[in-house]
């Protein structure tokens, strides 16, 4: 999850685009965790975990310039389309597993107890990108950045193949 949203921010630099493209994968998160959960909608999560996986490595070769190196497109696929359409698998893939726990009856209080967990998420995910943030505003004043973002986006695409080795294996 923290993976995607590193690559998500990795090179946006403007407060305007951090919020929009964290508000949309936000939207996208919150719609299916809350609505799979509460109408208990489920599938495999071992699946689930594995397209979430995928989903770093999209990131890592979408910002090492992956689409127009090897596919030849002159643009990638519009970043904030992916994003929303990856937040709603990551937040299905959190309603997978949330709905291995006893939420009790199908009514108010069960729909509170979800989007009090979903606000608990999504407080955790603003304090990680605050520290992703600081790092990445750190490392873009380095004279090799360029070097060090080929690198760091490789680690992604590394990561989440790992990711998706062990969701599959």
């Amino acid at each position: 999850h923290l993976l995607f949203l590193f690559g998500v921010v990795f090179f946006l630099t403007s407060s305007k685009d951090i919020v929009k493209f964290i508000s949309i994968f936000t939207l996208g998160h919150s719609i299916t965790l809350i609505g799979a959960s509460f109408m208990g909608i489920t599938a495999n999560y071992w699946a689930v975990d594995a397209i979430i996986a995928l989903s770093v490595c999209y990131k890592g070769f979408d910002n090492n310039q992956g689409f127009q190196n090897y596919f030849g497109f002159s643009r990638a696929p519009n970043l904030l389309y992916m994003v929303f359409g990856f937040g709603l698998i990551h937040g299905f893939g959190l309603a997978t597993r949330l709905q291995q726990l006893p939420l009790g009856e199908q009514d108010t209080s069960m729909l509170m107890r979800i989007i009090s967990f979903n606000i608990g998420v999504e407080l955790g995910q603003i304090l990680a990108l605050v520290i992703i943030l600081f790092f990445l505003n750190k490392l873009r004043l380095l004279s090799n950045f360029t070097r060090i973002s080929k690198i760091a986006n490789d680690g992604l695409i590394l990561a989440g193949a790992l990711l998706f080795l062990m969701q599959t294996t």
